[in-house]
Order: structure tokens, then C-alpha cells, then sequence
């Protein structure tokens, strides 16, 4: 049977690479591809992602090349309809009551309801998820309540997740409510280390200001993603930043998690390692 594959986008912005690189990845082993959105808006590039003259200032490189830059161009051209229609997350699940409502056991009860249709129906047809990285999922992704309940079901079907550079933090902030701890205590995870983050020039696409920086300039991420990791892996697990290190990569099933822009192929080569070969541990 032909595997198939939920790619979650940011409509904020998601980097080129690393939805070109698994995606690729996917399409030659034969995979089969959904994507999803948070309200079902077709997502869109960031604007460094598909320039090949754009110097990535902590790597003091420039980070895509002229045929990655193309490729993304033709990705997010309006008239490629790949990224039509994606499924939009809000739609799909529902969100969690405040504890607030009047009447929140019944409200509680139908959210878990539906949860379980979605998983029983919906979800046992998918073999893996990924979360594409870039700046955008800071703003939509990270902290979105059906963002970790699609990470927390995989995981409860003991499923392989994917993530990539601030993709990442939504598997930290995956937690359970009755016991709120992340479900990636215990384990190995890479993802955007201290010393590959700006100081200066995040940015998401909507804003309308600069579309040199990806329309507005933000300053430095939100929070370094490292200390997150660090701190959601607990004593037992461990973060890896592999600086120096031109690929990281890292399994510790059912986790898959890349560090950035250069580990978006590999970190699609992993995943279909794990579901066509079995891996289970890779990186360290």
C-alpha cells in the first residue's frame, strides 16, 4: 500500500528547503502527500528561502542555492496548484473549551468525542506527519492546540513525527493536560541551536513592510528554541545543536527532528528510513 504523509505548513511563512527537501524525498519513494494549514490558507514561501544572494548572517554564508531558489519560486508561484487547498486545522479539530464555560464537562466530553472520530477515521490513514520549519510557525504553529493534538495523537498510535528547525518547539509543547509533561522528555531532538539564531531580521510574510527581511522585521526569534529543548528533554534526554556540523539529524522514534535549512533532505531521508526500514535511533 502506497504510504501517506500530513505535511503541516505556517501560513506565516515556512522556508523553502525544508518543504522542497522532504517533499522530494516523499515524492521518489512513492509516498502520497496532504497538507494542512492552520485556517486553510495556502501557505507561502519566505522571501530569503527562495533568494540565492541572501546571506544567512550567523553562518556568514549565503544558505540557498540557485536551483533550490527556482525550485521554491515554482513551489510558490500562485499558478502551481500543489499547495491549493490545503486542509485547514480549524475545520478539522475542534479546539478545547475554556474551563470557564457553563457547561464544560459536556463540552469536554465532546471535544474528546470528536478527537477520537478524527483519530479512528481520519488519522489511521496517515503514516507519518512533518512540520516544516521556518519563522513562521513561531507565530502559528508552536503554541496552536490543534497542532499538538494532531502531534499527540501520532504519537498515542505510536506513529513517526517529523519536525524541522522551529517546527521542533511544537513537539515540546505537546502535552497531555491531565499530566502537562512534554512528550519529548527522555529524548534526543535537535533544532535551531543558540549559535545559528538572528540577532537581528525575523520576519513572516502578511505584514507588508519589508519583504526584504520576509515583510517585517521582528528582531531575534522569540525565545531560543535550544533552551526549550534543553529544558523539554529533561535530564534524561538531550538537545543536540551539532554546531559545526554541517547535517544534524536526529531519531529517537517515534521522533524525527532536523536542525535547519542543510538537514531538510536528510531529515526526509530519515523518515523514510524509519517507516521502510524500521530505524529507530540515528544521530548520536
Amino acid at each position: 500500500m502506497t504510504r501517506k504523509i500530513l505535511i503541516i505548513l505556517s501560513e506565516w511563512g515556512y522556508w523553502g528547503e525544508e518543504l522542497i527537501g522532504p517533499l522530494e524525498t516523499f515524492d521518489a519513494a512513492g509516498y502520497q502527500v496532504d497538507f494542512a494549514t492552520p485556517t486553510g490558507k495556502r501557505p507561502v514561501a519566505l522571501t530569503p528561502s527562495m533568494d540565492a544572494t541572501f546571506v544567512d548572517p550567523p553562518l556568514g554564508r549565503p544558505v540557498v542555492s540557485q536551483e533550490m531558489a527556482e525550485k521554491v519560486r515554482a513551489m510558490d508561484d500562485p499558478n502551481n496548484p500543489r499547495l491549493n487547498n490545503p486542509i485547514s486545522l480549524r475545520d478539522w479539530l475542534p479546539e478545547r473549551p475554556y474551563w470557564s464555560s457553563p457547561k464544560f464537562l459536556r463540552e469536554m466530553e465532546a471535544y474528546y468525542r470528536r478527537l477520537e472520530e478524527i483519530r479512528a477515521k481520519d488519522l489511521s490513514q496517515y503514516d507519518s506527519m512533518l512540520i516544516v520549519g521556518g519563522s513562521g510557525p513561531l507565530v502559528d504553529l508552536v503554541n496552536n492546540q490543534r497542532v499538538h493534538d494532531l502531534i499527540l495523537n501520532f504519537y498515542q498510535m505510536d506513529k513517526p513525527i517529523a519536525a524541522e528547525c522551529y517546527g521542533v518547539p511544537c513537539l515540546a509543547f505537546a502535552r497531555d493536560i491531565n499530566d502537562r509533561k512534554s512528550i519529548i522528555w527522555g529524548k534526543h531532538v535537535t533544532g535551531h541551536c543558540l549559535e545559528y539564531d538572528y540577532k537581528d531580521g525575523t520576519g513572516f510574510m502578511g505584514t507588508n513592510v519589508n519583504p526584504n527581511l520576509g515583510d517585517i522585521n521582528f528582531g531575534p526569534p522569540f525565545y531560543p528554541l535550544e533552551y526549550i529543548l534543553r529544558d523539554a528533554t529533561g535530564p534524561e534526554g538531550q538537545f543536540h545543536g551539532n554546531v559545526g556540523h554541517e547535517v544534524s539529524v536526529i531519531v529517537d522514534y517515534p521522533f524525527v527532528t532536523g536542525r535547519s535549512t542543510p538537514d531538510s533532505y536528510a531529515t526526509g531521508q530519515r523518515l523514510v528510513e524509519v517507516l521502510e526500514k524500521g530505524l529507530r535511533r540515528y544521530g548520536w
